[in-house]
């Protein structure tokens, strides 16, 4: 039996509703690029999100690019766990002050 690991990758989409008609793709890459992207994301305190199958999608996407709409359902539910982990933990330093 042949056990492969898999390839880590990893996107990062950007969104601003004031300036952006949808988000687009920030940054992306596989093994050792994606390994810096997660770091970098880490390092902001930028929430994470895996979702193996939405990376593969968005990684066929230029940097630079809004996301096709075909893909709105799939980054909404990823910008709503931003959300929630966002006023997580405004609530949280809110409550230890």
């Amino acid at each position: 039996m042949h056990d492969e690991k898999k390839t880590l990758q990893a996107a990062a989409l950007k969104y601003d509703s004031r300036k952006d008609a949808a988000p687009h793709l920030t940054a992306k890459g596989r093994g050792a690029i994606a390994e810096k992207i997660i770091d970098l994301a880490k390092k902001h305190d930028i929430p994470i999100k895996s979702d193996p199958a939405l990376v593969q999608i968005l990684s066929k996407i230029d940097i630079d690019e809004q996301i096709p709409v075909e893909l709105y359902k799939a980054v909404a539910e990823i910008l709503a766990f931003v959300y929630s982990m966002n006023t997580q933990r405004r609530e949280t330093r809110s409550s230890l002050t």
